[in-house]
């Protein structure tokens, strides 16, 4: 008997340790010293609080359990550090002037890869507002110019919706493709039914599908189309029943894919 007592209190204990992370970030950033930062986890379409640290001589450090992997994102008062995935195991972050990283855990890492070839490419399209400036300063014939350029930016924008589009769908049954989606429409005036939002939910799986806060923006964007179309009464305050909300987030026009927040501290 207490050969089996022991042998079910030590699973126990190895199942308590395989969910719990272990946060350990770095920063050179000198307004982030001092301050205290939080972790914070979608639930029920909110942020909520899971733990806080103060930055101390640029260092921070979270550290607990979680019943499920999730995605979270690192707070500074109201302002929004950084995403990243809580999921069991050492996860290292690194924020600098002109970089955050997370790193250690595989979907960490997968969610930062995708990051990394997103920024690429926003930096390419950075670029072509350089281009266009020295074109000017070396008297070029500016309507060929821009026309060159329209057709860079036109490509890039397709390439920056093609990589979302498709993260998104290679991560239908991880936390990965809702946070992303979550990611791209928590900017949206109201849920709505962009041509994005219809083709990705063409391909959606059953799992995706039923993510809480995919449901609920689905949801009300079809009750919002249905409003549009005349085929539904608009209920008091609809408009605001209807609008993700975060403790975090303001209200924006709505982003197209190649618009989504990036994963960098202002």
């Amino acid at each position: 008997m207490n050969k089996v007592l022991y042998a079910f209190l030590t699973l126990l204990a190895l199942t308590s340790c395989a969910d719990a992370y272990n946060i350990v970030g770095t920063s050179n950033v000198s307004n982030l010293d001092g301050r205290m930062l939080y972790l914070k986890i979608l639930k029920n379409n909110e942020f909520k609080t899971l733990d806080s640290c103060d930055v101390v001589h640029g260092q921070f450090k979270f550290s607990g359990t979680v019943d499920s992997v999730c995605m979270g994102n690192i707070f500074m008062d109201e302002e929004s550090v950084l995403p990243l995935v809580v999921e069991a195991g050492n996860i290292t972050i690194k924020i600098d002037n002109t970089q955050q990283t997370v790193s250690g855990t595989p979907l960490n890492d997968k969610l930062f890869v995708f990051f990394n070839k997103y920024n690429q490419l926003k930096n390419q399209e950075s670029e072509l507002v350089h281009k266009h400036d020295q074109a000017i300063m070396n008297g070029r014939n500016m309507d060929i110019v821009n026309a060159n350029l329209s057709r860079e930016a036109a490509r890039l924008t397709q390439k920056e919706d093609e990589l979302v589009t498709t993260f998104v769908t290679e991560n239908f049954d991880n936390v990965l493709g809702p946070g992303i989606f979550f990611m791209v429409t928590v900017g949206y005036q109201y849920p709505e039914l962009t041509p994005w939002i219809e083709d990705i939910m063409s391909k959606a799986t059953d799992k995706f599908k039923n993510d809480p806060y995919v449901k609920d923006y689905y949801q009300k964007a079809q009750e919002n189309q249905q409003i549009m179309n005349g085929l539904r009464e608009v209920e008091p305050s609809a408009a605001e029943n209807n609008a993700p909300q975060t403790d975090s987030q303001p209200v924006r026009p709505a982003p197209t894919p190649a618009q989504m927040a990036q994963p960098a501290a202002r």
